[in-house]
């Protein structure tokens, strides 16, 4: 379990970012006292769940697809 900073951190994200996730229900977490934490499994599916595939035309949507939002945020990413 983690505590809001320490998914912050793992996930390279600020802790308000963490918090959000969880009030809109993205992130599922525990209250333990007055903090927040998160299951490691559920950041990391929040994780790899967050570049999803915008939807495209009806003409463009060929295979293979490609998800061009979760490249071009990778490649600022790594700058």
């Amino acid at each position: 379990m983690l505590t809001v900073p320490q998914a912050a951190r793992r996930a390279g994200r600020n802790p308000e970012t963490i918090r959000r996730w969880i009030r809109t229900g993205r992130l599922r977490s525990q209250k333990v006292g007055t903090q927040h934490v998160v299951d490691e499994a559920d950041l990391n599916a929040v994780l790899d769940d967050q570049y999803e595939m915008l939807p495209l035309p009806p003409e463009w949507d060929v295979e293979p697809r490609v998800n061009w939002a979760r490249l071009i945020r990778q490649s600022r990413e790594t700058r």
